[in-house]
């Protein structure tokens, strides 16, 4: 008979029977009792009572009853931990039974009883199944380790468990080898700085020796503990390569794709050039191929993996693309997957093929995947240049069909193919101006008023069609309403004497009849821009777009290294960082793949793109600048001396490179692609961008505060008179034997408001240096020189000449990395010269840059706390109110103090040249020369250069 007959009882007093049975002489009785107690306790009773009488059958030699009353134990004595104690004798006498069995059962269910007063007990037992002779045993204890440090982390530590898990690393059995593994890693997730899996070239020889023999689960333990490897040159990474290959065969998929994952990450350290390079690639792709035959829910996780792969390495498929064909039976989100990644890999060589699938996939019934099919035709004319004229009549043949879902995404798609390929299938107009009426979604709409603006000079009524939109103003969605306000003005700067009274039909609804701030604005500034000068509008409204880019959903490239670290766990299904997941991740480690040895090429993939949404120009910058780069302009420089002299123009605050006017703060920084006359969105007064100014702007610090969290800022303490700005000292940026007997050193500073570059100019050459000319590549902040570099006497042999160079904010943008680098170019009679340097950040932070206290105290909860970094500043001296005064210097200034148990709190507030406010709370104590800084911003890629320049500041 089988155990369901324990959960059918529902006997009245039964807690009494059981008593009695549990207390019998005879060995089944008690065993029958013991499972009935669990049976009971698996459907919920309370059975606690009988706790006393359960521990007292421990005393037997029987494993099954010892399992079932060690069960029972590991339940309940978090809620009888006084009774608990009573079983530690037995356990104690367990862990020295002859039957390796019952010692490592005593020893794991030692490792499950989370009471603290039992792990002081544990310590000698675990020690000696640590050293056990058994292997079976020294695997738990191994596990238990892990399980303890995570009650009691320092009682761990201090009983040297931790060295005793190192030296298992080196067992002769392999599972103990992998368990000693999994324990380590766990352990060193919790404390991600303590090094504990010190990995060296002979310990990984060991973890690969052990590799061939572990159990599945133990060879995902040790291939994850491998790819946190750094091997030290490209000879040790192949070798690695090649003992981790064989496990691309194995049955198991975890373990397929954690060795893809190791091989991805040593990839990075081979050359290219290299014969095993490519027999590797050639290796990777039939384990991939093979993941996609398993059952659905298997082949949807290997497919979010392959997404990630063919963004890296997308040769490794390139001939694969047959088996990403959707079947008719794959489930939606296998189908909607397979057709990302067809995407991905399609090329001139296979793009006939791709095409003929996604027309066919664009008739099936599943309306998702109908949508997403038309957009890969778009995507696919994007990409493949060759195939655009095909594509675009597909998508013809699509419209044809009158189906309404069909037709809108084509709409949408036509659109991106427009800004693509401009002036080339204007022709398919006439025939998108037929389906108006059937459009309903308000992407359709918007990408067809587009059109009808952007192209209103081809269309005779494009006033009608416009105009028909109107009607309905205040029903359409925010996207549609922005995007008619903008073709009813372009129509108007094309066709000024038609369309007046429309123009002022628009502008009054968006401004005066519209409860939206970013409809509002807009609507002020295009009526500003037309009243004032309709030259300007005209060339801010109908410039000339930027073509957009082939890839628009790319991983970016820092994230999608840290995902390819993350191969084969739920980051990697996700397509987010653990830290974005994991709740409670304090101090996740974000891991890096390596940087290329062997060869000078970058990590990119020959066909991978650039970040998310950039444009090709976009691409990560290189010192040596391409020909027509920003840089190579330096050559055609008027070299004439200049005609005046004098400070730089003061920029005012309407300037684009200024504060963003629309709030959008580090939205220029991230992306250029949409001139003004694009989708703008965000209001000043509404804070939407990145870096939005508050809506009250600061005022004096002594303005009364309201009671509740305001009554949290209260003043313990003056602040004294700030010291002068910190000025890094000057290091040399281009040495003389890379330019010709040139060498220039410099610094940069802040002074009355001015950003200087402080440069020193040295020659140590035979021959004289005249016209001297600089220029700077695109950067974070728009830095650009405000005047001509002004050497006015030729610089002779061996001569030196400082000079000071005014720096505006006003230049183009674009997002470097580290964000604070600056690419320059200096032309003489000679040559051209290019460097890269680095500004601090604090040149960029602005005199009125103190917040009001309520506006803090209210930014503060504003800004999430996902945004919230913190840092260590150690070995620094100084009192809260030195450190204050110091700071205030360089226009970081505080806005309150606190006194808390001894610590100072320094509440702080810092304003950016481009808008963006970062917020900063020091905590500063007596005696303690180590201070933590928390930072909250609305781009929180700027904190780490200014917990940089807190550094620097207090330490000079």
């Amino acid at each position: 008979m089988t155990d369901s007959k324990y959960f059918t009882t529902t006997k009245k007093g039964e807690i009494f029977e059981l008593k009695a049975e549990l207390n019998s002489d005879k060995k089944e009785k008690k065993k029958e009792a013991v499972k009935k107690v669990i049976a009971s306790m698996t459907v919920g009773k309370d059975v606690s009572a009988l706790f006393p009488d359960v521990v007292n059958c421990m005393q037997t030699d029987n494993l099954e009853l010892k399992k079932l009353v060690y069960l029972y134990l590991m339940n309940y004595a978090k809620s009888q931990p006084d009774m608990a104690i009573m079983a530690v004798n037995t356990f104690v006498k367990d862990c020295e039974d002859p039957n390796p069995l019952i010692r490592a059962l005593a020893v794991r269910t030692m490792g499950c009883i989370r009471v603290d007063k039992i792990t002081e007990y544990l310590c000698e037992p675990l020690r000696k199944c640590l050293k056990d002779e058994d292997p079976y045993v020294r695997k738990t204890a191994a596990v238990c380790v892990a399980k303890l440090h995570d009650i009691n982390a320092q009682l761990v530590e201090d009983q040297g468990f931790l060295d005793t898990l190192k030296d298992l690393i080196s067992d002769s059995n392999p599972m103990v080898v992998a368990n000693a593994v999994a324990a380590l890693s766990e352990i060193a997730e919790s404390h991600p700085n303590s090094n504990l899996l010190d990995l060296n070239p002979q310990s990984i020889n060991k973890l690969l020796t052990a590799l061939n023999e572990c159990t599945e689960w133990g060879q995902i333990f040790i291939l994850d503990c491998l790819a946190n490897y750094t091997p030290r040159d490209d000879r040790e990474s192949q070798s690695i390569c090649e003992r981790v290959t064989p496990r691309l065969s194995h049955a198991n998929s975890a373990v397929v794709l954690s060795a893809v994952k190791v091989l991805m990450k040593f990839m990075e350290m081979l050359p290219k050039d290299l014969d095993y390079y490519g027999t590797l690639l050639k290796k990777l792709a039939p384990p991939l191929v093979t993941l996609l035959s398993a059952e659905p829910e298997l082949q949807y996780v290997a497919l979010r993996n392959i997404n990630l792969i063919v963004q890296k390495r997308p040769e490794i498929l390139k001939h694969e693309m047959k088996v990403f064909f959707v079947k008719y039976n794959d489930p939606i989100y296998v189908k909607l997957e397979k057709l990302d990644i067809m995407i991905r890999l399609a090329s001139q060589a296979n793009i006939a093929q791709v095409l003929a699938e996604l027309k066919e996939y664009a008739t099936e019934v599943d309306v998702d995947f109908v949508r997403k099919a038309v957009r890969a035709i778009g995507r696919c004319a994007i990409k493949v240049e060759q195939s655009a004229e095909r594509c675009v009549s597909t998508l013809l043949d699509l419209i044809q069909t009158k189906v309404n879902y069909v037709v809108q995404e084509a709409i949408v798609v036509i659109k991106d193919i427009f800004r693509k390929y401009p002036n080339k299938y204007e022709s398919v107009i006439a025939t998108l101006c037929e389906n108006l009426d059937s459009l309903d979604e308000p992407e359709a709409r918007a990408a067809m008023i587009w059109i009808v603006g952007e192209y209103a000079e081809r269309i005779d009524n494009a006033d009608e069609l416009l105009e028909s939109f109107l009607e309905g103003f205040h029903d359409e969605s925010t996207q549609v309403q922005l995007q008619l306000l903008t073709a009813i003005v372009k129509l108007f700067l094309k066709k000024p004497t038609e369309t007046q009274e429309l123009v002022q039909q628009v502008l009054s609804l968006a401004t005066q009849d519209s409860d939206n701030p970013d409809l509002r604005d807009r609507g002020y500034i295009y009526w500003r821009l037309l009243s004032t000068d309709p030259v300007a509008a005209k060339e801010v409204v109908l410039a000339e777009k930027p073509l957009i880019s082939e890839e628009t959903d790319l991983i970016e490239p820092t994230l999608l290294e840290e995902l390819i670290c993350h191969i084969g766990t739920l980051a990697s299904v996700y397509h987010k960082p653990p830290s974005a997941f994991v709740e409670g991740s304090r101090g996740v480690m974000h891991k890096r793949l390596p940087a290329r040895t062997g060869s000078g090429e970058g990590t990119e993939s020959p066909d991978v793109g650039n970040a998310a949404g950039g444009s090709a120009a976009e691409a990560a910058p290189s010192i040596i600048p391409s020909q027509g780069d920003l840089l190579g302009d330096l050559l055609n420089l008027d070299l004439a001396p200049p005609t005046t002299t004098g400070p730089p123009p003061p920029t005012s605050g309407m300037q684009m490179g200024g504060m963003d006017l629309l709030g959008g703060g580090l939205d220029s920084l991230m992306d250029e692609s949409e001139p003004l006359g694009g989708d703008i969105g965000g209001s000043p007064a509404m804070g939407s961008g990145f870096g939005a100014a508050p809506a009250v702007m600061p005022a004096s610090l002594n303005a009364p505060v309201g009671g509740g969290l305001g009554d949290l800022f209260d003043f313990g303490g003056g602040v004294g008179m700030p010291m002068g700005a910190y000025i890094p000292p000057k290091t040399v940026w281009l040495p003389a034997m890379k330019a010709k007997g040139l060498e220039i050193s410099g610094t940069f500073a802040r002074r009355a408001g001015v950003i200087q570059m402080e440069l020193v100019l040295t020659n140590k050459a035979m021959s004289v240096m005249t016209d001297f000319a600089i220029q700077f590549n695109r950067n974070s902040f728009g830095l650009a020189p405000a005047g001509p570099l002004q050497v006015l006497t030729p610089l002779g042999p061996n001569q030196t000449i400082e000079v000071s160079l005014p720096l505006s904010t006003v230049g183009p943008v674009m997002k470097m990395d580290p964000l604070n680098n600056l690419q320059v170019a200096v032309k003489n009679n000679i040559d051209v010269f290019y460097f890269s340097c680095q500004y601090p950040i604090s040149m960029l932070f602005v005199e009125d840059g103190k917040m009001e206290r309520q506006v803090f105290l209210a930014t503060w909860k504003d800004i999430p706390n996902d945004n919230e970094s913190q840092f260590q500043i150690q070995d620094c001296h100084l009192n809260s109110d030195a450190a204050s005064n110091k700071l205030q210097g360089s226009n970081i200034f505080t806005i309150a103090k606190r006194t808390v148990e001894g610590q100072d709190m320094l509440y702080m507030s810092i304003k950016l040249s481009n808008g963006i406010w970062v917020l900063a709370e020091l905590k500063v104590q007596a005696g303690n020369p180590n201070y933590t800084i928390s930072l909250k911003c609305r781009a929180p890629e700027v904190s780490q250069c200014v917990f940089q320049c807190y550094e620097a500041v207090l330490k000079n």
